[in-house]
């Protein structure tokens, strides 16, 4: 079998995922593979891709093989895929798969945004290896490669591939045209209602996402600065080098970590708004992403809400829901609202400006869900490990309270112990009957006595008003 390997690292033959594509190309001799080194060379194959498109469509097998850079692919390789549907060419019933290496933190979305994509392209995907880093130095982590290469090749003989259960191709579906008349505008740029950048990567022959923007600014009541990254002069994609992990300071010359910190983040809240590219935001987008980790895994925002103006079919998106979604949670910001373009588009982006104005005006926030708390157990955990590394994270960790490691909860260890004594006994378990539950709810009552006293309280007078 022909295998092309397209290793979308930036770090090339150095990339610790591509190390466990050698160990399988080490054991299984009689199959051919080739890797094409994408990340690495994006920009000399934007100028000329032509042999490497040959290469795709001679192959029997396309892997990609990638580390996960925020929640999806690295921006190259987004650019990459971008590159392969510009230049027309037929990867029709081709097998597709790919091994990713990360610390699982969103590999999920990682992995269904190339799945996606391949079924874009006709080609028959089979589900890919999600390794953690250190995965190939186990024999635990090189069993799981050979059983993942074992059954690639059975799918592949037995001709069986997903099933695309989600809306794909192609649609008739237009967007719902938004006017940006500054009909209706109330206070303008009124500092007091809030300060948001609107960070977008819209085109000039994007008018819709021109208008959708325009019309936020008009129906906000604060201040806004429309923030164009196309326009800013990136000298590259994020490296994956990990120069900022001590300083914060980005390897390249291009200004991008004092960009983001004085133009974007001084902000009180932050609008994204961008057009659906193959099941992602765009490359130009994601590179602005990847590039965001000159502040390492330290939620800097944390507090700040935010929103999105997308246009396209974001309802047939649901990775890309997710993406958005899990965006907020673990960067501890109150997501206001996605206004869209399918329905009423006017009406959404009208609700995202009363919806971001309240929560600013009430610096209001929501608990993390399980987006936002998994999330963050695993930078946790990874930020201990490496904290003689990862210098600036580690201080932003232990500042912020965030070794909340369960450990620590010394007395609930000790209690969970006391009430599994009680309930391995019989007799002891009989005896205490309905009583267990009573316990449970008893310092909730203490706390609902406490809501009688604040209602009574100057705290509790706006209470009167609601």
């Amino acid at each position: 079998m022909k295998i092309l390997v397209i290793n979308g690292s930036p770090k090339g033959a150095y990339s610790i995922t591509l190390q466990t594509v050698n160990y399988l190309m080490n054991i299984y001799r009689k199959h051919e593979f080739q890797v094409v080194h994408v990340g690495q060379r994006i920009k000399s194959l934007e100028t000329d891709s032509r042999a490497v498109m040959e290469m795709m469509e001679q192959a029997d097998l396309i892997l990609f093989a990638y580390p996960v850079y925020t929640f999806l692919a690295p921006a190259q390789l987004h650019r990459f895929i971008e590159l392969i549907k510009e230049g027309g060419i037929s990867l029709k019933g081709k097998w597709a798969t790919q091994i990713t290496t990360s610390k699982h933190f969103y590999d999920v979305t990682a992995h269904r945004y190339i799945r996606d994509n391949c079924q874009d392209l006709g080609m028959r995907y089979i589900e890919g290896l999600s390794a953690d880093m250190e995965d190939l130095l186990s024999e635990k982590g090189r069993e799981e490669a050979r059983g993942f290469f074992d059954h690639v090749c059975w799918c592949v003989e037995q001709g069986i591939c997903e099933i695309c259960r989600e809306p794909g191709g192609k649609t008739d579906w237009k967007p719902v045209p938004v006017s940006a008349s500054k009909e209706g505008k109330g206070e303008i740029h009124n500092p007091e209602k809030g300060n948001v950048a609107v960070v977008t990567d819209c085109r000039k022959e994007d008018s819709q996402l021109k208008a959708m923007i325009e019309r936020f600014c008009c129906v906000f009541p604060g201040q806004t600065r429309v923030i164009n990254i196309r326009e800013f002069p990136f000298q590259g994609g994020c490296l994956g080098c990990f120069h900022c992990a001590v300083s914060g300071e980005c390897i390249y010359k291009d200004g991008f970590d004092r960009f983001l910190r004085e133009d974007i983040q001084q902000a009180d809240g932050v609008v994204y708004a961008f057009s659906i590219q193959d099941h992602s935001m765009g490359s130009c987008f994601k590179m602005y992403d990847d590039r965001q980790f000159c502040n390492g895994h330290r939620t800097v925002t944390m507090g700040s809400p935010v929103g999105y103006l997308v246009s396209g079919e974001l309802s047939r998106e649901q990775n890309l829901q997710m993406v958005i979604e899990a965006r907020a949670q673990v960067g501890g910001n109150y997501l206001a609202g996605i206004a869209g373009d399918e329905k009423d588009p006017e009406g959404e982006i009208r609700r995202l400006g009363v919806s971001l104005e309240y929560a600013l005006i009430h610096k209001y926030r929501q608990p993390q869900n399980f987006y936002g708390v998994g999330g963050m157990k695993i930078f946790r955990d990874l930020i201990w490990l490496m904290r003689g590394m990862m210098k600036a994270d580690h201080r932003f960790y232990k500042a912020h309270g965030q070794y909340d490691f369960p450990q620590k909860r010394k007395g609930t260890v000790l209690k969970m112990y006391l009430v599994g004594m009680l309930l391995s006994s019989p007799k002891l378990k009989a005896k205490i009957g309905n009583r267990m539950n009573e316990g449970m709810i008893m310092p909730y009552k203490k706390v609902l006595e406490q809501a009688k006293k604040y209602r009574d309280t100057a705290q509790g007078d706006h209470l009167e008003q609601m």
